[in-house]
């Protein structure tokens, strides 16, 4: 297992947890605090604090998640630069490929519709 894939499985797991804790929220404020009861006061759980925690959270989630996306920029197979160009060394041969053109018979071989086969 490279170090690409390892950055690939932790960017998919982050994603999934950004994921459920977004969704867990209620933009209004209400969200998973207020299913418990925690509208003005604290309660027993201390569920008052939960939007604070999904906030932070999510935060800390997408930041995670942009760290993770830019670190495994590093790690890509095949981008170390190392590699240099063919035509920067002189090697590159070039070919040419010759191209179909259409013959200037082709309108021969249109069908009109009064045309029987």
């Amino acid at each position: 297992m490279n170090t690409f894939t390892i950055f690939l499985i932790l960017i998919i797991l982050v994603s999934f947890l950004l994921v459920v804790v977004v969704m867990v929220q209620n933009p209004k404020g209400g969200g998973l605090s207020s299913s418990f009861g925690g509208g003005g006061t604290q309660q027993l759980g201390g569920v008052k604090k939960t939007t604070d925690f999904l906030d932070k959270s999510t935060w800390a989630l997408a930041t995670l998640l942009l760290a993770l996306i830019l670190a495994s920029n590093f790690a890509i197979p095949g981008a170390g630069g190392s590699q240099e160009s063919k035509v920067i060394n002189g090697s590159e041969t070039t070919t040419t490929v010759p191209v179909n053109t259409p013959t200037d018979n082709a309108a021969d071989n249109i069908v009109n519709p009064g045309d029987s086969l």
